[in-house]
Parts: C-alpha cells; sequence; structure tokens
C-alpha cells in the first residue's frame, strides 16, 4: 500500500487536496443554509408560532427570523395543527433572552417571489419566553396576496383596475427610456430623502422614546374606548358647527390675508427695536445688579415714610377725594378749550423765536456797523435806552421831553391868532417880532431862532 501511495503521490496527493476543497466548500455552503453543525454550536431554542396562512414558508431553504432588521435564528419546521398553520422557530442561544410573553408576530416577504421570513416585535411585559412558548394567533399575521386584496374588490372596481393596468401598458409601451429619465429626475429628492434618513437616524434615542409614548398613548387610548368614542361624537360636533358658519368662516380666512401682511409689516418695523433690545437689556445689568443694594438704602426711608402715607397723605387724599370729583367739569371744559391754547402758545412761541433769534450770535462793541446783524431784542434794548434819554430832563412838574417846532411864519400866526396864550407859552412873541416880519423867511426853526436872539430855549412840562 506504501509502495503504491509512493509510486502515484502526486495523484494521490491531488485526490486529497480536492477532497480538501469539497469539505471546505461543502461546508460553507451548508453554513450559508444554517445548517447547524453537531457537538460545534449550541442547539437554539424552539419557539412556536401560530398563523393563519404560512403559504411559502420552507424549512431549511435559509428562511430567517429577524428582529429590527437582524437575524436571530430561522424557521425550522412547519406543521398543520387544528386548521392552523404551526411555524416552528429556532432562536439562537445569544437571544434566548430577547423576546417576551407579549411578542407578535408577521410573515412577510423578502423578495416578489415569496422568499417569506419570520418579523418578530420582541415586546417588554413579563420575563423572557423558554423553549416551547407559542406565539399566540391573535398576536400574529400573515402576507397578504395582491389576488385577496382584488377579491375584496367589487367587479366594477376590478374592471376599473384593469382599464388603468392596460391604459398605462399601451401609454409606456417603447417609452422605457422616457420612463427611467423620470426617475432619474427624482434623484435630487431622494437625496434629500437620505439626508432626512440620516438627521432621523442620528436622533434614533429620541425617535425610539417617541415610538415607545406613542405607543403607551395607544395602549392608554384602547383601555378608554368609551371616552374616546366621546371625544370623536364631541369632534364631529363641533366639525358640524364648523360646517355650518362655512360663510362666516371663508370671510374670517379672506380677511386673515391683509391680518397677516399687517402683522409682517409691523414685525419689520419692530425689528430696529428688537435689535437694540438686547444692548438696551446688556446695558440694564449693571443697574439690575445694584437694584439689592438701592433697595437697602431705600429701606430706611420707606420705614418713615410710612407713618406719614398712613396717617398724613391718606386723610388728606380722602378728603381731596370730594374736590377732585368738583374738578372733573373744569378738566372736560379745559380739555375742551386745549386745543386753542395749543394753537396760541404754537404762535407765541413762534414770536418769541423770532424775537430772540439772532443769527451771528454775541458780537463785539467795536464790530463794523455796517456789517453788524442783530435780532429784535437788542434793538428792543436799544430803542428802551433811547427812550430812556428822551426822558432824562425834569423839573418839579416831573419828567420833561424836549420837543422841537418846526413850521412857517404863517402856520405860527394861524396857531397865535386861534390860541393867544399859545403864543407865550410856547415863547413865539420874539419869533414872530423878529424872524417873521421877513416875507421871505418860508420856515424857521424855533430852537435856532430863540439861540440867535440869545433867548433860554423853551420848555413844555408834564407828568
Amino acid at each position: 500500500m506504501t509502495r503504491v501511495i509512493r509510486k502515484n503521490l502526486r495523484p494521490f496527493l491531488a485526490i486529497i487536496g480536492l477532497f480538501a476543497i469539497a469539505v471546505v466548500v461543502g461546508g460553507y455552503i451548508l453554513n450559508e443554509q444554517r445548517l447547524r453543525f453537531p457537538l460545534i454550536e449550541d442547539k437554539p431554542m424552539r419557539i412556536d408560532v401560530v398563523l393563519d396562512n404560512a403559504q411559502a414558508v420552507t424549512p431549511g431553504q435559509g428562511q430567517t427570523v429577524q428582529v429590527a432588521g437582524v437575524d436571530i435564528g430561522s424557521i425550522g419546521e412547519v406543521e398543520l395543527k387544528d386548521g392552523r398553520a404551526v411555524v416552528g422557530l429556532d432562536i439562537e442561544q445569544e437571544f434566548d433572552d430577547l423576546i417576551h410573553r407579549d411578542a407578535t408576530a408577521l410573515l412577510r416577504p423578502r423578495t416578489g417571489l415569496k422568499d417569506m421570513y419570520v418579523q418578530i416585535f420582541p415586546g417588554r411585559a413579563g420575563p423572557p419566553v423558554r423553549e416551547g412558548f407559542t406565539i399566540p394567533i391573535r398576536n400574529t399575521l400573515t402576507d397578504v396576496d395582491l389576488d385577496e386584496i382584488l377579491a375584496e374588490l367589487d367587479n366594477r372596481t376590478r374592471d376599473y383596475i384593469t382599464l388603468l393596468a392596460n391604459g398605462a401598458g399601451r401609454g409606456l409601451r417603447n417609452r422605457g427610456n422616457d420612463l427611467a429619465e423620470v426617475f432619474r429626475r427624482f434623484n435630487p429628492t431622494f437625496r434629500d430623502l437620505a439626508r432626512v434618513n440620516r438627521a432621523v437616524g442620528r436622533e434614533r434615542v429620541a425617535l425610539r422614546r417617541l415610538v415607545s409614548s406613542l405607543a403607551d398613548l395607544n395602549g392608554r387610548l384602547a383601555d378608554k374606548p368609551r371616552d374616546l368614542s366621546e371625544l370623536v361624537d364631541s369632534a364631529a360636533t363641533t366639525f358640524t358647527a364648523f360646517a355650518s358658519e362655512d360663510d362666516n368662516l371663508r370671510d374670517t380666512v379672506s380677511e386673515l390675508a391683509p391680518t397677516l401682511t399687517q402683522a409682517t409689516r409691523t414685525l419689520r418695523a419692530v425689528q430696529p427695536f428688537a435689535q437694540q433690545l438686547g444692548p438696551t437689556t446688556r446695558a440694564l445689568v449693571p443697574a439690575v445688579r445694584e437694584l439689592d443694594e438701592a433697595n437697602d438704602e431705600v429701606r430706611p426711608f420707606a420705614r418713615e415714610a410710612a407713618p406719614i402715607v398712613r396717617s398724613q397723605i391718606r386723610p388728606f387724599v380722602r378728603a381731596a377725594r370730594p374736590l377732585v370729583q368738583d374738578l372733573a367739569p373744569a378738566a372736560r371744559g379745559l380739555s375742551r378749550a386745549f386745543p386753542e391754547l395749543d394753537r396760541s402758545a404754537n404762535v407765541l412761541n413762534r414770536f418769541l423765536n423770532m424775537a430772540a433769534f439772532n443769527p451771528a450770535g454775541r458780537e463785539a462793541p467795536d464790530n463794523d456797523r455796517a456789517a453788524r446783524e442783530e435780532g429784535y431784542l437788542f434793538w428792543l434794548a436799544w430803542t428802551a435806552h433811547q427812550g430812556l434819554n428822551l426822558q432824562s430832563t425834569e423839573d418839579a412838574n416831573g419828567p420833561i421831553r424836549p420837543v422841537f417846532l418846526t413850521g412857517t411864519c404863517g402856520t405860527f400866526t394861524s396857531l397865535v391868532n386861534d390860541e393867544p396864550p399859545l403864543e407865550f407859552a410856547l415863547g413865539l412873541s420874539p419869533l414872530l417880532a423878529t424872524a417873521c416880519k421877513n416875507p421871505d423867511t418860508a420856515s424857521t426853526n424855533v430852537t435856532r431862532a430863540l439861540r440867535t436872539l440869545g433867548k433860554t430855549k423853551p420848555k413844555v412840562g408834564g407828568k
């Protein structure tokens, strides 16, 4: 035997190599078919699922059991009991504490060719299940075929669906490229959906909490069907009332657009204030921090002022309340007169502004008089100064204002003829005796004539 092996060593080694390769390939195939190797792999935990229909379920063909997309076992057996399909599930030992007593199961197709798998929702209530546990039929659902859906439709609806399918077939005939182009245009939408899915994936903890809270809410609602029915009835009544007010709702909605427009304008107008609100608030922080110290400083004053307010100010307010009520008519009359007072005050304000207007401001006394520009108040003071100069002479009868008379001899002669005392009072005698004897003298200055004659200046006194 040894001599034969040595003589045919190459063919013998080739046979051993082929046998090793066959063992490896066969092991790989059996592993992919989820065949359990005794003494190497642990025995799986067997639980049963009762289904109405186990169509296309074939044990030993790699049909799996999944939880949240993760394979936890395989379909190991199918049998019929009491008109129900009982599917045996072989659960891996590492997942033997995953499924609880309130678990549910769905029989779903992986592909359109009915490559089936069982989707398990493990539940949370009670301890984990053990070997031999059966998920009851009330917690299971089977796959629904398209023909079952169509069978539930009436003949007229099926005819319409047939027409739709035939019409779509004729419309898309030889238009495969166009249809592919239409689907290609959905790529941006798919990219956005992918971004949304990634964002949702990052919030999977919150999403899990949301789904759990929603499940709890649905459970609470299921426990109170009567209250839920009353809520639905109340909602129906409410919507009926809304429907009866259809015209009013339409008017309200029509007024909503101008309201939103005005709100937009208002918010746009408030935006500068909002921009200043932050710096203003930050500027108030130091003052707010000082409020405690300010309150401590004010507290002694408040203690001293409290008795005064209680014993003096409050009695005064109570005594003055009737008088305040009497002031109401006067206040109403003043409110009616206030517009006129306001206009009068505006006119007076304009007058005072005009009087005080001095564009060049205060000027030096030696400033060029031709270029000097002063306001009305300056010239009013100058006029008062000149008036005082006019009244600067007085006697026992009071202030005396000098009077310079100019006139013709005929005028003075007529005055004296009409009022003879004026000749003495005005001192016209020397003038009439001298200058007026000359008929060529058209008019004369009384003061100059008197000075020529050496007389004193006539005066008229009066208070």
